[in-house]
């Protein structure tokens, strides 16, 4: 089991680095998207990439120490639900051009209490 648990949270750790960095350097089309599509603030935007930077961190680090990296896909989980709210007050989910998009973090969610499982099972 241990090898599912590594694959699944380097996979979700490569994801959350990609997703995370430029919102928490607030580069690029995604941070001003969120910026100006949703109505977050520069603040808030900086603060979910760096809490989706962090949650890399500890899967990385939790393949060592698997309780970090089992707190570090929940929280990343935790992290995609509060994407599906947001984009769910943002009205995404029934505009047909923005759907894609947004159900990203559905998949992210499925990963993430797979990853977590898969390290408990591990432990």
């Amino acid at each position: 089991m241990y090898i599912a648990a590594a694959v699944l949270s380097v996979l979700l750790a490569l994801v959350a680095v990609a997703a995370g960095a430029p919102k928490a350097l607030l580069k690029g089309d995604v941070s001003a998207g969120l910026q100006s599509h949703m109505g977050l603030s520069a603040g808030f935007v900086r603060f979910v990439g760096l809490a989706e930077v962090a949650a890399a961190v500890g899967l990385v680090v939790g393949l060592f120490w698997q309780p970090l990296g089992i707190a570090a896909a929940l929280g990343f989980a935790t992290t995609m639900v509060g994407a599906i709210g947001f984009h769910s007050k943002a009205g995404d989910y029934a505009n047909p051009e923005t759907r894609g998009n947004a159900m990203a973090p559905f998949v992210l969610v499925v990963l993430a209490i797979a990853a977590a499982a898969a390290l408990t099972s591990a432990m």
